[in-house]
């Protein structure tokens, strides 16, 4: 039993990246194929292409281009504005950092919630778990994204509070 969990999670974290990638652009835009979190460090190190931002910004169907937004993926409006005329420009370490891990957060969500279009709501309300914060505000600092997460670990496997 023990040997089945050791390959299922090397299937699902893989998994888990992909869905990530996906949401980045996929392999036509990160110009690879990540095959393992070192994959992904090696990309964020050297910065995500900046129309994989884009491609993420794209892919959203109700959070705009707000002030909540800019704190998740740690850019204002204008600079991503600017940004927009050099898209290959790679974003900063601390950029790319911070959008992969929007990019996780929002993966995650849509596999809790079934959705994306519900992991989005969810990310703009403000939720019980997290003192009636908003989880998308919680994004702009180190210590709210580790709450966000563990909050959504804790629905995943029902446990509210």
């Amino acid at each position: 039993m023990a040997m089945a969990l050791d390959k299922a999670a090397p299937a699902a974290k893989n998994n888990e990246l992909q869905k990530v990638a996906r949401l980045l652009g996929g392999t036509r835009i990160l110009s690879r194929h990540l095959r393992s979190a070192l994959d992904a460090h090696e990309l964020l190190v050297h910065g995500l292409p900046g129309s994989a931002l884009d491609h993420l910004i794209g892919q959203l169907m109700f959070i705009q281009k707000t002030d909540s937004l800019e704190k998740a993926v740690g850019m204002s409006l204008r600079t991503y504005q600017r940004r927009k005329d050099a898209p290959s420009k790679p974003l900063s370490q601390d950029q790319s950092g911070r959008t992969w891990k929007f990019a996780e957060i929002l993966s995650k969500a849509t596999d809790v919630f079934g959705s994306q279009a519900e992991a989005e709501q969810w990310l703009q309300r403000p939720a019980i778990g997290l003192d009636q914060r908003r989880p998308i505000d919680l994004l702009a600092t180190p210590a709210g994204v580790e709450l966000v997460e563990d909050y959504l670990e804790r629905l995943e496997y029902g446990v509210y509070a």
